[in-house]
């Protein structure tokens, strides 16, 4: 059977219980302000008011001395006349030092401070390596006032020691407020810590949820990836290449990391994600051509231990464009047409128009037409090649109608050339006298006409 708890005992859980919840927070409210002081809202009105009476023959001046202006104290910007003084529609610059006064003499002297109360903090802690301290943040909706402060306290669950008190910064870029957590020393990676926030400026101040941790059981969340470059590749229109270096927090040489992709041509709204890259360069192959591409990169855990660190900054490139190629001579071209929802517009690059095609009746796009774009040159030669043809079918026809004609001409005789009398065969050759009348003519060297008495007389007939 358990003994009960002794009288000793009781008091000392109690006041470690007390300990626990009141060393857990610190106070967390308002900054005090002065008599002098008036607060006002973003966006609100507030009257000033100079005296409770002022006599009716005298007339008050309103002038305001703005923060971080080099004015003379008692000077500053002239404002309306009267004993009330209505401001509208503060904004953070209306913060000033307000001074009415009757003539030279002073009557009173306001300091009106534009404050928005802040928003409640909601605080997630990771490490950005396996060997890094511990950072807590948490993100803001709208730009804090100007004089908005964040703390943030340490100390180990269940001891009476005091807590180790930080500032916070805020990142105007990220929108959050980032704090470095102070491990007390000797603390073990399994033992608790708790984590307490305040936020406060001159409006109001609101405590964030006490948050316990341990050292080993914090997620890590490395830095983004640095030195994010897109480069073309030569003769590669549609290929870009990315590359990026280990961010100076983590050490590859223990630790590496995964990281993931995202890219988008520079009209398209939305990115394509690859995932799963374990080298610190990827080709992107199906990049639109002539056109500016907007790069990020972000990183994990091998593992997949954590969580993704933020995306890199953004890096733009261009994929490689024929110099000879006939669209960069005419420059960019782009379309628009509506989604099927009509909720935004994208322009389609150029390569999707190099056939003329009608869209489905669905509303479906066709696919791109995958011939490349004549080049000049190539309309040059086609009409060189043209005009030469051209010439030799006519110089062909003409020279094969010459031959025609020539060869009609020769098949053609005229009439009575070439016919000869008919002689009997029977009939007796004519009596010849003693002495010829032609003599026959001496051999001569071949191909020489010979004319004789039968050529004469058949010529004569």
């Amino acid at each position: 059977m358990a003994r009960p708890p002794g009288p000793l005992l009781l008091p000392r859980l109690l006041l470690l219980l007390l300990l626990q919840f009141a060393a857990a927070g610190r106070p967390c409210g308002p900054s005090g302000l002065s008599r002098d002081v008036v607060l006002g809202r973003l966006g609100a009105n507030i009257t000033l008011i100079c005296r409770d009476e002022v006599p009716a023959n005298v007339t008050v001046r309103w002038q305001v001395e703005e923060r971080g202006a080099a004015v003379p104290r008692g000077r500053g910007r002239p404002l309306a006349e009267g004993n009330v003084l209505l401001l509208r529609w503060l904004r953070y610059e209306d913060s000033g030092r307000y001074i009415c006064s009757v003539g030279s003499r002073l009557l009173r002297s306001l300091w009106l401070l534009v404050e928005e109360p802040p928003e409640t903090p909601r605080v997630s802690c990771y490490r950005r390596s396996h060997d890094k301290d511990v950072l807590c943040e948490w993100p803001q909706q709208t730009k804090p006032s100007p004089g908005t402060r964040a703390m943030l306290w340490v100390k180990r669950r269940f001891t009476a020691e005091n807590a180790t008190e930080q500032r916070c910064r805020y990142f105007s870029k990220a929108r959050k407020f980032v704090c470095r957590v102070k491990v007390p020393p000797g603390t073990e990676d399994t033992k608790h810590l708790v984590v307490s926030t305040c936020v406060s400026n001159s409006a109001s101040g609101l405590a964030g949820e006490d948050k316990i941790i341990t050292l080993s059981g914090v997620p890590v969340k490395p830095d983004p990836p640095l030195n994010v470059t897109v480069e073309a590749l030569e003769k590669a229109p549609q290929w870009l290449r990315v590359n990026w270096s280990y961010p100076l927090s983590w050490d590859p040489r223990f630790y590496w990391l995964r990281f993931q992709v995202r890219y988008r041509p520079e009209p398209a709204p939305a990115f394509v994600e690859v995932d799963q890259v374990t080298t610190t360069w990827l080709d992107i192959r199906d990049a639109w051509r002539g056109t500016k591409h907007v790069v990020q990169v972000r990183a994990q855990d091998e593992f997949g231990h954590g969580a993704w660190s933020e995306w890199s900054r953004e890096a733009v490139g261009t994929p490689w464009t024929d110099p000879r190629d006939f669209t960069s001579e005419k420059g960019p071209f782009s379309s628009q047409f509506p989604m099927e929802d009509d909720s935004y517009e994208v322009t389609l690059p150029p390569e999707l128009f190099w056939e003329d095609r009608a869209d489905g009746a669905d509303g479906s796009v066709m696919e791109p037409s995958a011939h490349p774009v004549a080049s000049p040159h190539a309309f040059l030669v086609a009409g060189g090649s043209l005009l030469l043809g051209i010439a030799l079918f006519v110089g062909i026809v003409v020279r094969y109608r010459q031959m025609w004609w020539t060869g009609r001409q020769r098949g053609t005789k005229p009439e009575g050339e070439g016919q000869h009398m008919l002689v009997p065969l029977g009939l007796p050759s004519p009596p010849l006298s003693d002495t010829p009348l032609l003599s026959y003519p001496t051999p001569t060297a071949p191909g020489t006409l010979h004319i004789t008495h039968l050529d004469c007389s058949s010529s004569r007939q």
